[in-house]
């Protein structure tokens, strides 16, 4: 039983898509057209695919012959792609599609008021597709931001890939303009382009950087940054008097970027971040950073008696 799947509920004649795995005993459902809910997996029974062809095929004598012209899809490029596909009129399966020659490596969140969320990670063969969510469009206007992360690799190939981070935003001025036949599943669908070319990484370049490196520092040793670092301004720089908000805020995260990086180099557990009540500016900036990068464990305000609710507390793996 895996999301995506067309079951029926036994408890009567209702059926829906699975949209979400919420534990080991536990499943959302969509009713077509209407609401999802959860059920017990013992409450449901996956419709087989040979059901559904044999109904169909009864049922098709009824059913009236459209007369309506047909129109020439509009086939989309090689390349990688999410797409949203009607499961019904309202419910779309959010899809990621690899319709290129390379193996994909790839992981999806949603980032919802700046807290991200994993959905699913997977490897991608050529030509294939994984379906990662489904959303409503009833509540178009509620839905996530979509990240997904992805690499390009094939072996024995001679050329290495830069990985690729990519923010899909809904908005509806270009959301209901994007249809399009999506390719390797051959459907209309909301498509969105993930990529555009491959970008290798030229080894030997990294290499000459490394040894130049080694050598104008010879003694270079990396330190670990204090457990908790204090953004506030006047703790970085002495004269702040002529600066813009924009040149502080570039300057606070900086820093911070600076002892996160070397954090996670030095393989600490944890840093508090003081950052300040203030108008929020500085905070929405660091979680919305947090949120996608690797290593994270998870963030959390800090101590609040200590605190209040001016920092954040940095779990690491």
């Amino acid at each position: 039983m895996n999301v995506g799947d067309r079951v029926r509920l036994m408890s009567g004649r209702e059926e829906g898509i699975i949209t979400r795995i919420l534990d080991n005993n536990i499943v959302e459902v969509a009713i077509d057209n209407d609401f999802t809910i959860p059920v017990a997996r013992r409450e449901v029974v996956v419709i087989a695919a040979e059901e559904a062809k044999y109904l169909k095929t009864e049922d098709a004598e009824f059913k009236p012959i459209s007369k309506k012209e047909p129109v020439a899809p509009v086939f989309a490029t090689q390349g990688i792609y999410l797409a949203l596909v009607h499961q019904s009129e309202e419910l779309l399966a959010v899809t990621v599609i690899n319709n290129s020659d390379y193996d994909l490596l790839f992981t999806a969140g949603e980032e919802r008021d700046n807290k991200y969320r994993g959905l699913q990670n997977d490897k991608l063969a050529p030509k294939a597709t994984r379906v990662i969510s489904h959303y409503h469009l009833k509540d178009f206007e509620k839905w996530p931001s979509l990240l997904i992360q992805f690499m390009q690799h094939r072996n024995g190939s001679p050329t290495l890939f830069e990985p690729v981070t990519k923010r899909v935003q809904f908005r509806a001025n270009s959301f209901y303009k994007s249809k399009k036949t999506a390719p390797v599943i051959n459907k209309e669908a909301y498509l969105f382009h993930l990529d555009q070319k491959p970008v290798s990484v030229d080894t030997d370049k990294i290499k000459e950087q490394l040894a130049e490196a080694t050598e104008q520092h010879p003694n270079f040793k990396l330190t670990a940054p204090e457990h908790e670092v204090d953004l506030h301004i006047e703790k970085l720089t002495e004269d702040y008097s002529g600066m813009s908000n924009s040149a502080m805020l570039k300057l606070q995260l900086e820093r911070f970027q600076d002892s996160l990086d070397r954090a996670l180099a030095t393989n600490m557990h944890e840093i508090v971040f003081i950052h300040g009540a203030g108008n929020g500016v500085l905070r929405k900036e660091i979680q919305k950073i947090l949120s996608r990068t690797p290593g994270i464990k998870y963030f959390e305000d800090a101590r609040k008696e200590k605190f209040g609710f001016g920092a954040t507390l940095v779990r690491l793996k």
